[in-house]
């Protein structure tokens, strides 16, 4: 018979990529993480640990198990709400979590409409990125994330992780208000190619949007800042610093001299997706709250 808590940790090395991680992310020491696999290992009669210089990696054998040990979660994750389907009104503790433009757009008016529809329920909001979203998700600490879709992000088939499509976001060219474009409806972006650009710092997932839309449109911008904060790109734009890119459902400070203006053509979008473990979509607390989310989205 296996035993299930060392099966998660063998999930959690693999996840976290080395066992001194799992073993913090699980709150065992990493020795102790190294034996739950190793007496894992005896009980299936083969090696699931080996050295690698002065470390020690999963075997083959250990990766071919990692694929039935998530459909195992994900079976487990089903039954759990199979059993807590009973057809009464969610209940208990919903937590959800999202980056900060999330969480002021959706999960914030999410949470009050269900308070309002369900009183027993409990919802608990954290603020977190993307990549983060993931490892709360994988340990149980969140049941419900509204992540982007950037590279990096585990694979749409992974097995650990349910992740769908919620909206997508397009880009808007931000200009000052005082700009010779900024009374037109649509600008193409060809027509700003000689403009200081304001873009994202390396690694910054919008960045990589802003550059790719530019080279589309058969130019490399002259980047002149670099800022990630909506707030902040929006001051430097109405300070004529700069033109950018920025996502239509960022929210800016009201005292900004800012024109939001629609590309023409092809223009960039980042998508939000709904993501849980693999398995527990079908939770009462968390269709209702992807139900409700999907309402929320629309309006």
């Amino acid at each position: 018979m296996i035993d299930l808590r060392r099966l998660s940790v063998l999930r959690a090395v693999a996840h976290y990529g080395t066992v001194t991680a799992a073993a913090q992310a699980l709150h065992l020491t990493p020795s102790a993480a190294s034996q739950q696999i190793r007496q894992l290992g005896r009980e299936l009669g083969v090696a699931l640990l080996e050295p690698n210089g002065r470390k020690v990696r999963l075997t083959g054998a250990a990766l071919g198990l990692l694929s039935h040990a998530d459909a195992i979660e994900a079976r487990w994750r089903q039954a759990e709400a199979e059993l807590h389907a009973t057809g009464t009104e969610p209940s208990g503790v919903l937590r959800m979590a999202g980056f900060p433009t999330v969480m002021c757009r959706f999960l914030g008016p999410l949470t009050v409409r269900l308070r309002e529809r369900y009183p027993g329920l409990a919802v608990r909001l954290r603020e977190t990125e993307t990549p983060r979203c993931f490892d709360l998700l994988f340990n149980g600490d969140v049941d419900l994330a509204v992540v982007e879709a950037i590279p990096g992000n585990p694979a749409a088939g992974d097995q650990r992780f349910d992740q769908q499509p919620l909206l997508d976001d397009p880009f808007d060219l931000l200009l000052p208000g005082d700009h010779p474009l900024a009374g037109r409806r649509c600008v193409e972006l060809s027509e700003v190619a000689g403009e200081p650009w304001i873009i994202g710092a390396e690694g910054d997932a919008w960045r990589a949007h802003v550059l790719a839309a530019c080279s589309a449109a058969g130019f490399s911008p002259n980047i002149a800042h670099e800022a990630c904060d909506a707030s902040l790109v929006a001051s430097l734009v109405d300070l004529g610093l700069g033109v950018a890119l920025f996502p239509r459902l960022a929210q800016f400070q009201p005292d900004v001299d800012v024109r939001r203006i629609e590309v023409s053509g092809t223009a960039p979008s980042r998508r939000f997706l709904t993501c849980t473990r693999r398995g527990g979509r079908d939770a009462p607390a968390v269709a209702a709250a992807v139900e409700l989310l999907h309402e929320v989205t629309a309006r």
